[in-house]
């Protein structure tokens, strides 16, 4: 009696906290309402101002939504009067590029323009920010300009301190050499039966001019597993380890044509090789002059080389050691444009003593808006493997698979990926709420 008693309590108080609650949220959602109508001259002006998206893959929305107050930000490039563009790339000296292309559209149309600006290898992910936020807030200006609220907007403009006129280059006593010594991704995990130790470094050096690019870079790769399936066995080690060296110097031959020559050494136990040492020089040609190679890209590489390997086991194929030759045929298709992203290609390569030891690769990764609001991701990878002179004599255990200690012979390697999303709803982004 007690008990069906003391539910019945808390069944009335469970009723009285939700209603409590209901009115609560009631009041709040009519105040809301009031505070919608009394701002409807405010909105009537906001949508008075140029509806921009921005196509931005290193952008922080929220921080420029918060700085930039005097555009509307909408959710599809169809829906918009101003459509920014941007692309990047890595500079020579560790920095990045990035190219802003401002597309105007409906009243804009024909209204276009590109600004470049280049972010330094140490600064701060505020300071990148800030400085892209900067770039858009001064092409949006040019738009401004035209509209009503022009009149809202000055010009100021900051001299450089230390600005040379006269545009002799800089003195620099590195040579246009970045070093970059880096000890990165070192992880550690534990649990009662299993622990997992990984580390990652080395040491980057490189050379970029208009005519040259040069790199010289160790590495070293270290990853340990310990599993204990019973307190009273000892723990299955698990010892990985993948460094080497390398080396590169490319040279310029002009708008469509480079050559170069590659150099690089590694050791990998978990594919056998103690040692390997490779040469090889190459050519390419761009078939769109380089400078277009930050939006568009479609190039053809040659490498021929030489290779001596020198294996943990006994291969397969009864060597200890050996001198490979081998040759490599790569195309490249890279398209990045409002529309979307395309990136595909091909790999084909077999070694001079046996031709039916080849490898051959295709792959497709496509990106593009169909319609406002549609998207489509679309991805696949396909390889033909007979060039696994590698492979150890014997078969492989539990232990060596199930810890990723061995490579497994294979003939083929085939991934694919779709993605559909659909967009719809209120056209506006231009509210930031951070909450949770």
């Amino acid at each position: 009696m007690k008990s069906n008693s003391r539910e019945t309590i808390l069944f009335v108080f469970a009723i009285k906290v939700f209603l409590l609650f209901s009115l609560l949220m009631l009041h709040l959602n009519t105040a809301a309402i009031d505070r919608s109508w009394a701002d409807a001259d405010s909105i009537s002006i906001s949508e008075s101002l140029p509806d921009v998206y921005i196509d931005c893959s290193r952008c922080d929305f929220n921080y420029i939504r918060k700085e930039i107050t005097h555009v509307n930000y909408v959710r599809d490039p169809n829906q918009a009067d101003i459509h920014v563009f941007v692309t990047d790339q890595p500079t020579g000296d560790g920095g990045r590029r990035y190219e802003f292309s401002f597309i105007g559209r409906n009243s804009f149309t024909g209204s276009s323009f590109l600004r470049e600006h280049t972010t330094k290898r140490d600064a701060t992910s505020d300071e990148v920010r800030r400085e892209l936020t900067e770039i858009l807030q001064q092409g949006f200006a040019s738009y401004m300009l035209q509209t009503n609220s022009g009149s809202n907007f000055y010009i100021s403009y900051d001299q450089p301190s230390g600005l040379m006129n006269n545009g002799q280059a800089a003195n620099d006593p590195w040579n246009n050499w970045i070093f970059e010594a880096y000890v990165g991704n070192i992880r550690f995990n534990k649990q009662s039966n299993r622990s997992n130790f990984y580390s990652r470094w080395g040491l980057v050096a490189d050379r970029v001019t208009d005519d040259w690019k040069f790199r010289l870079r160790p590495y070293f790769n270290y990853d340990q597993r310990k599993i204990r399936t019973s307190p009273d066995e000892d723990p299955v080690v698990s010892t990985v380890f993948r460094s080497g060296f390398n080396s590169h110097a490319i040279m310029s031959l002009g708008n469509h044509w480079s050559a170069g020559v590659f150099g690089a050494y590694q050791t990998n136990n978990s594919r056998n090789i103690r040692h390997e040492f490779d040469i090889m020089q190459g050519v390419e040609y761009s078939f769109l002059p380089y400078e277009e190679a930050i939006r568009k890209s479609y190039t053809l590489r040659y490498q021929i080389g030489y290779a001596y390997v020198d294996y943990f086991n006994e291969t397969v194929f009864d060597k200890t050691e050996e001198s490979l030759f081998v040759h490599r045929l790569r195309g490249n298709v890279n398209i990045r444009q409002p529309w979307g992203n395309i990136r595909t290609g091909f790999l084909g390569s077999h070694y001079f003593h046996d031709t039916s030891r080849r490898r051959v690769e295709v792959y497709g990764r496509i990106s593009v808006r169909v319609v406002e609001g549609l998207s489509l991701s679309f991805q696949t990878d396909y390889s033909v493997v007979q060039d696994q002179l590698s492979l150890p004599k014997g078969e492989a255990t539990l232990e060596e698979v199930l810890m990723q200690q061995r490579e497994l012979a294979t003939n083929y390697n085939f991934s694919t990926m779709v993605a559909i999303t659909y967009l719809f709803g209120s056209k506006y982004a231009n509210i930031v709420n951070t909450r949770f």
